[in-house]
This record gives C-alpha cells, structure tokens and sequence, in this order.
C-alpha cells in the first residue's frame, strides 16, 4: 500500500503536550513519527479529540505547531499541521530544525544507496 502523504516521516520518540480544546487542557503525549507536514501521536490512554485545531508542543525541538486531527484510533492520533508554527522560533533553533532535516534526508540517501528499505 502507499503512503499518502506529502512528505515522508521519520520513527521519533519525542515527549510531547497537546493542549486540547478552548479551555487549554493539556495532555502530556509521545510523538510516534514527523515530517514537516503532520506527526503521528500516541497518549497514554484512550482519548477523543476536537475536530479543531490543538496545539502541540515538542520540548526536544524546541517547537509548537498548530494541528487539526486527521484520524484517531484508541490512543493513537494523527495530526496535520496548519502551516507556520504555533511559536516562533530563534536563529539558532531554525538552523538546527534545518540541521535535522538534511540529516534525515542523507540517512535516506545512504539507505537507498546501500540498498536498504
């Protein structure tokens, strides 16, 4: 089967907190996978999500990113995020973002290269 998504993700595991809803309730999470466009989340235990936007915030990466639920299983969620981040974000955390992705990208490179899936 193929992936449909936009960009590829990378397997993380990253702590995360999602604030749910207009009140801002939090719920503390872990990021399953990333790319720039959606992660993947999974939280302790079974939950039911807003259709609207939440927020997430990775402390690893130093980020926030607004997101909208695209589907839910039990306590798994996948997440779209809605264009810019949530926070801005300094200089120096830009170019180490930057840093990660070209990372991931020569991982894939030397994977493809070596014949690895």
């Amino acid at each position: 089967m193929r992936d449909r998504r936009e960009s590829a993700r990378d397997k993380v595991i990253y702590g995360g907190i999602a604030e749910i809803g207009e009140h801002g309730a939090s719920r503390e999470c872990i990021v399953r996978n990333i790319s720039d466009t959606g992660a993947s989340v999974e939280f302790s235990n079974a939950v039911k999500l807003p259709s609207e936007q939440i927020s997430l915030r990775i402390a690893r990466k130093g980020r926030s990113f607004l997101a909208r639920v695209v589907w839910w299983r039990d306590n798994f969620v996948g997440l779209a995020f809605s264009g810019e981040p949530a926070e801005p974000v300094s200089d120096l955390e830009e170019r180490l973002r930057k840093s990660e992705i070209k990372k991931r990208q020569l991982q894939r490179r030397i994977k493809e290269l070596l014949g690895e899936r």
